[in-house]
């Protein structure tokens, strides 16, 4: 059964997110009042694309930083540094769907665009193809209604991501960052989030200076290797909750210091506390 839950008591009145156990390849969120959702830079592991239902406010993908309206639909490749924030206290509304790498990846495969294993990243960072919009909402309401099957639930959901990849460029191979030291560091972090790594680790790894490192890094990827660290911490502490476990464990599990040091970057970088994001299991 899936299970509609407020993101925060703060803001349990205007967000919420739905997961379902017979669909694990989605999620999702709804946002009805974006003045009490703010986000801290941050990533996501899925493939998240949102549709913006009303109002307006700013987005920040990568070098990419503009205001968005009603009718917008953004994209966020996984790993992608990303906040969308309220512009001036006006109100704004959107909904966020967060979709599986592996699931994608095979369904591009299928599709002929790359291996079926390997994701390759969508070039659009945003769009206000009117179509691409309204494939968003439609998708977003048939997964929230308990009246809708599981089967119709992902017959949907292949069909429009099927098209949304039929639709939109992929990043050009040769115009992708080949920074292999830069890369090589991220997926040391990312592969080894919760043990205590340190800077000097990091520039061991990717054979560069410590300062060298953290001002390259942040202009290859929009953080710090210690903002990195902390923000795939916090992804995996997400797994941990998606699943069940308790906020105490999935905060050691993750790495960090104890419950509370979780519970205040998890509501900073998620704009959620990790108990109301639990509950959406």
């Amino acid at each position: 059964m899936s299970v509609l839950v407020p993101a925060s008591l703060k803001a349990e009145a205007v967000s919420r997110f739905w997961r379902d156990p017979a669909l694990p390849f989605i999620e999702a969120r709804d946002v009805s009042d974006g003045r009490l959702i703010s986000h801290a830079l941050h990533t996501h592991e899925s493939f998240s694309i949102g549709a913006v239902t009303a109002g307006q406010s700013t987005y920040l993908n990568g070098d990419l930083r503009c205001d968005i309206r009603a009718g917008t639909v953004v994209l966020m490749n996984p790993g992608a540094a990303h906040a969308c924030n309220p512009l001036d206290d006006q109100p704004w509304a959107y909904h966020m769907l967060y979709v599986d790498v592996p699931w994608l990846a095979a369904l591009q495969g299928r599709l002929g665009i790359g291996d079926g294993t390997q994701w390759v990243a969508l070039a659009p960072l945003l769009s206000s193809d009117r179509g691409l919009f309204n494939g968003v909402v439609e998708l977003y309401a048939c997964l929230v209604d308990e009246r809708c099957a599981h089967a119709e639930k992902e017959r949907l959901a292949v069909a429009f991501f099927t098209a949304m990849l039929r639709t939109l460029a992929v990043v050009d191979e040769a115009m992708q960052d080949g920074n292999v030291p830069l890369q090589r560091v991220a997926d040391f972090i990312r592969a080894r989030c919760t043990e205590a790594l340190t800077l000097e680790q990091m520039s061991e790894v990717a054979q560069l200076s410590p300062s060298y490192l953290i001002r390259a890094f942040k202009q290859r990827y929009g953080m710090t290797p210690h903002a990195w660290l902390t923000d795939a911490r916090l992804q995996h502490a997400r797994r941990q909750l998606r699943e069940g476990a308790a906020i105490a464990d999935a905060a050691q599990a993750a790495g960090f210091a104890d419950q509370a040091h979780l519970q205040r970057l998890f509501k900073r970088s998620l704009a959620a506390t990790p108990g109301h994001y639990r509950q959406g299991r």
